[in-house]
C-alpha cells in the first residue's frame, strides 16, 4: 500500500526511529596524507583522528558528484606500515542518518551526530566491543536515504551511486592504503540491514558473513491495507531528499519490477549460499527498553518483523542456514545495540 492511501498520527509516531535528525558540523579534520586513489580517481582529501582508534575520512567521490565520508576503527597494532592486513567488518546505518541530500557535496568539516558514518559509535558501545580485536570497522555513510544502491534515476543512472561508492571507491581506498584485506563481514539495522544481505547477495564471496537488524529484506512485499516496504522508499526519500522523485532509486515498483528483483534480498536469497547469515527484529510491541509502555504498536517494526520471518523462511526452504532472533521490541537503537552485542562474536569468527 503506497503513501497515497496510508497517513495519520500512528504512523508518524511508528517512524520516529527512521526520521533522525540529519545534523552537519564539526571541528576541521588535517590534511590527508597520500593514498592510493580507488580506479575511477575516487581519494581521500581529508583525514581526522577524534580518539585513539578512530580515523574519519572524507572521499571525493566522482560516483557521488560530492563528499562521502567513512570512520573507520582501527586495531590496537594497526599502522600504515605494518606488512599484515586486517580483516574488515562493515557496519552499514539506517536511514534518516546520512548528512544532506544523497549524493550532494557535503562540507568537509561535517561530522555532527546525526552523520550516518558516526551512527554506530554514536549509538553502540562498538568501540569498546572490539578493543582487543584485530579487525579494521568500517562505518560508511549512506546517505539519508540512499538504500545501499546505485540509484536507476529513470533509466539513465548517475549519482548518487552508493554501492558504487562503498564495494568499488572505498574498498579500493582500503585495501590500498588502509590495511585492509579481502575477509569481510557486513552488518546493518534497518535500511543497513537491507543494504547489508543486498551487499552479500550481489557481490558473490565478497562477504563471509551478514546480519540484519531490523531490515526491510522483502522490498517486493505487499501489505494492501498497511504499510509496505515501498512505502519507506517513498518516505524516506520525501524527508532524506525532497526535491528528488522515490522512483528515482529503483523505478516503479510494478513497471520496473524487475529492476526491484534485482536489488531484493528475498528474491536474492539463493546467492547467499555459503555466506554465515543473521535476521532479527522485533515485533513492533513496547518492549524492555521501550520508555512508555502501551502506546501503539511501532509499524515500521511490525513490517520488519514480517519480511524478515518471510526472509528467514525462505532461505530455510532453499537449505541455506540462518541464524534467527525474533523478539518483542521496537526501531529503536537499544533493540540493535543488543543485537550488535549479540552477534558480533559470530561476525568475527567468519574473518578473523
Amino acid at each position: 500500500m503506497g503513501l497515497r492511501g496510508f497517513a495519520g498520527a500512528g504512523f508518524i509516531v511508528g517512524i520516529a526511529g527512521l526520521t533522525a535528525s540529519i545534523a552537519a558540523g564539526g571541528p576541521a579534520g588535517g590534511a590527508a596524507r597520500p593514498v592510493a586513489p580507488a580506479d575511477d580517481g575516487a581519494a581521500v582529501i581529508d583525514e581526522r583522528r577524534p580518539r585513539r582508534r578512530v580515523l574519519d575520512l572524507a572521499i571525493r567521490s566522482p560516483v557521488l558528484d560530492g563528499v562521502g565520508r567513512a570512520r573507520l576503527l582501527l586495531p590496537r597494532r594497526w599502522s600504515r606500515e605494518a606488512s599484515r592486513r586486517w580483516p574488515v567488518l562493515w557496519l552499514l546505518h539506517g536511514a534518516g542518518a546520512g548528512a544532506g541530500p544523497p549524493g550532494g557535496a557535503r562540507p568537509l568539516n561535517g561530522g555532527g551526530r546525526g552523520d550516518g558514518h558516526t551512527a554506530w559509535t554514536d549509538h553502540t558501545d562498538i568501540e569498546e566491543l572490539t578493543e582487543g580485536a584485530d579487525v579494521i570497522v568500517v562505518m560508511p555513510d549512506g546517505g539519508p536515504c540512499g538504500n545501499y544502491t546505485d540509484w536507476w534515476n529513470r533509466g539513465g543512472g548517475g549519482a548518487p551511486k552508493w554501492e558504487t561508492f562503498h564495494l568499488a571507491e572505498l574498498r579500493q581506498i582500503l585495501e590500498r592504503g588502509y590495511r585492509a584485506g579481502p575477509d569481510r563481514a557486513v552488518a546493518g539495522n534497518a535500511m543497513g540491514g537491507l543494504g547489508a544481505l543486498s551487499y552479500a547477495a550481489r557481490h558473490r564471496g565478497m562477504f563471509r558473513a551478514a546480519a540484519s537488524f531490523s531490515g526491510p529484506v522483502h522490498t517486493l512485499y505487499r501489505d494492501p491495507a498497511g504499510l509496505d516496504v515501498a512505502d519507506l522508499v517513498e518516505l524516506g526519500v520525501a524527508i532524506g531528499a525532497p526535491s528528488l522523485d522515490w522512483t528515482d532509486v529503483w523505478g516503479d515498483p510494478e513497471e520496473q519490477r524487475v529492476v526491484w528483483r534485482q536489488h531484493n534480498p528475498y528474491d536474492l536469497a539463493d546467492r547467499l549460499t555459503g555466506v554465515r547469515l543473521h535476521v532479527s527484529s522485533g515485533d513492533g510491541a513496547s518492549g524492555p527498553f521501550d520508555r512508555r509502555r502501551g502506546t501503539g504498536r511501532d509499524a515500521v517494526e511490525a513490517l520488519a518483523h514480517t519480511v524478515s520471518r518471510e526472509f528467514a523462511g525462505k532461505l530455510r526452504k532453499l537449505g541455506i542456514p540462518v541464524s534467527t532472533h525474533f523478539y518483542r521490541g521496537t526501531h529503536t537503537w537499544p533493540y540493535w545495540r543488543r543485537e550488535l552485542r549479540a552477534t558480533l562474536p559470530a561476525l568475527l569468527a567468519e574473518i578473523s
